[in-house]
């Protein structure tokens, strides 16, 4: 697994193609994602692609997912919340029941993300993110190579020890199709009421649930 580390993306994925079955990759489409996404459509390898529609998205997050199509000619699966828990909690609590609490706000991500996907998991051997170790602190000690207990899934982090500039000369180099918010200061993109810009000197990750004081992930990822 050390080998690894001294590999390229697309090396990366080659190796988890050959020692492993039943693989699929999550894309938010954002730049991490992008890349990835780039690797496995280029080099048409079989990975099913597939991202979760929590109903809350930007429409430019929605265009880079056509763009995104229209480039690579390849398809993605869209997973989408259960309808009746949605509408169970939005008769319970409205629309933006987030705002109220942490509790709440957890509530709605469990609910558009992590139900979705458990559906996207099942049978799956190995699930690739685009996880970066300088992402947050929360991630420092993620490993290339993770059991996922929650899920009962590896779980393979191939950008783990990628820096942002690493990804972002990966991504001008190749002409991957990006989502145009990175160009007005959002990083990490989330869901739009879940998402501002940040500014210069503010970590990558202040602008998702930025009325929270530390809390910045939802789930989807498990943190030790």
């Amino acid at each position: 697994m050390e080998d690894l580390f001294n590999k390229t993306l697309e090396e990366r994925l080659n190796w988890v193609v050959e020692n492993h079955s039943n693989i699929v990759f999550s894309s938010s489409f954002g730049q991490e994602d992008q890349a990835i996404t780039h690797a496995i459509f280029s080099k048409d390898l079989p990975i099913e692609v597939f991202t979760l529609d929590t109903g809350r998205h930007f429409q430019e997050t929605y265009e880079v997912m056509d763009k995104t199509k229209a480039r690579y000619k390849k398809e993605f699966t869209t997973y989408f919340p259960e309808t009746a828990q949605v509408e169970s909690l939005v008769k319970a609590k409205g629309f933006n029941s987030f705002f109220n609490s942490v509790e709440d706000r957890k509530e709605c991500c469990f609910i558009r993300k992590i139900v979705p996907l458990k559906r996207a998991l099942k049978g799956a051997d190995v699930w690739i993110t685009g996880l970066r170790a300088d992402q947050s602190e929360n991630r420092n000690d993620m490993k290339m190579w993770e059991w996922d207990e929650g899920n009962q899934v590896h779980k393979f982090n191939p950008l783990i020890d990628w820096s942002f500039e690493q990804m972002e000369d990966y991504l001008k180099e190749n002409k991957v199709p990006q989502n145009s918010l990175h160009k007005k200061g959002f990083i990490s993109i989330g869901c739009g009421p879940c998402t501002r810009a940040i500014v210069e000197g503010e970590h990558p990750r202040a602008g998702r649930w930025y009325w929270e004081a530390s809390q910045k992930e939802c789930g989807l990822h498990a943190v030790k």
